[in-house]
C-alpha cells in the first residue's frame, strides 16, 4: 500500500478555569487565535479529547476552519503516557520524579500506557494513500510530550520534563522513509504577550 507523509499538528487546549470545567476568557482567545493560524492549513481533521478545556478548544478552532471535521478520541485525553521504572530515571531525580507521579489519580495513570499506545497508532507515521495527510490533535501537555519524545527516538521516560503553553503549537512531520521531524515545538507566535505562557509556573517563562 501506498504512504504519503503526515503532518501533525499538536495543540494543547486554551487555558482552563480553577475547577477545568471550561475555558477562560484567556482560553476562549487563544483557541480562536489558535484557530486563525490554522485558517490556511490544509487540515482533514481535528481530533480532540473528551475533557471540556480540550473539546471547547477544539470547537472554537473549527469554527475558525472551512467544514474540518472535529473527533472526540480517548486516545487525545489526559493521562499519564508512561509510568518508568526507578532503574529508567537519572538517580539524582529519581525519588522526586517517582513521587510526583504518584499523586496523580488512578484513573490518569491505570488506562494511560495503553492508550498512549492507541494515540501512537492512531495520530504517527505516515498516511495510507498517496495524498499527504495534515490533521490537528487538540490535548494536554503530557500526551504532546510523549509523542515529541517518540519522534526523537528518546526514553520512554523522556516525556517528562517537556512542557507545553496553552495554545501553543507543535508540528510534527512523518515522511516515508525518513525519520520523523519536529518541524515547530511550543510555538506562541500567533498569540500577543498577554496569552503567551499561560499553563506554565512562572520559573518557566523565558
Amino acid at each position: 500500500m501506498a504512504t504519503a507523509a503526515r503532518h501533525l499538528y499538536l495543540a494543547r487546549h486554551g487555558e482552563a478555569s480553577e475547577d477545568e470545567s471550561e475555558l477562560t476568557a484567556r482560553g476562549r482567545r487563544q483557541a480562536a487565535l489558535l484557530g486563525e493560524r490554522l485558517r490556511g492549513t490544509a487540515l482533514s481533521a481535528v481530533h480532540h479529547g473528551p475533557l471540556p478545556r480540550a473539546a471547547q478548544t477544539a470547537r472554537l478552532v473549527g469554527e475558525r476552519l472551512d467544514g474540518v471535521p472535529l473527533f472526540a478520541s480517548e486516545a487525545a485525553g489526559d493521562y499519564l503516557p508512561y509510568l518508568p521504572a526507578r532503574e529508567e530515571l537519572p538517580p539524582e531525580s529519581a525519588d522526586a520524579t517517582l513521587e510526583r507521579l504518584a499523586r496523580f489519580p488512578p484513573e490518569e495513570r491505570e488506562p494511560g500506557p495503553r492508550l498512549a499506545r492507541e494515540a501512537l497508532a492512531l495520530f504517527t507515521g505516515p498516511a495510507d494513500g498517496d495524498e499527504p495527510r495534515h490533521e490537528l490533535v487538540v490535548t494536554h501537555n503530557f500526551l504532546i510530550g510523549w509523542l515529541v519524545r517518540a519522534a526523537l527516538d528518546a526514553p520512554k521516560w523522556r516525556w517528562i520534563g517537556l512542557n507545553h503553553a496553552n495554545a501553543a503549537l507543535t508540528v510534527i512531520r512523518y515522511a516515508p522513509g525518513r525519520p520523523a521531524s519536529v518541524l515547530l515545538y511550543n510555538d506562541t507566535g500567533h498569540l500577543p504577550a498577554e496569552l503567551r505562557w499561560t499553563g506554565f509556573p512562572p520559573e518557566l517563562h523565558v
